[in-house]
């Protein structure tokens, strides 16, 4: 259970760090960011260089997600 919160804390915390780079770049980009599905991704493909470092960083929170979500199943 502890690793998977830790894993969401991870995931929101570069996704606001994403987020607020949207909003950096254009008013526009943060409100797509935020209500159009799919936005998010085509602004980390668009502005690669910029969003590099926080997107390949909330990846490292899919094992978290994922091993404490197994362990949690193990466990019950």
């Amino acid at each position: 259970m502890a690793l998977s919160g830790a894993g969401l804390v991870v995931a929101l915390i570069f996704g606001v760090i994403l987020l607020i780079q949207a909003f950096k770049v254009h008013v526009l980009w943060g409100l797509a960011y935020l209500f159009v599905p799919f936005a998010a991704l085509v602004y980390v493909v668009k502005y690669w260089e910029d969003a590099r470092k926080p997107f390949l960083y909330s990846l490292l929170s899919l094992p978290l997600l994922i091993g404490g979500s197994v362990l949690a199943g193990l466990g019950s």
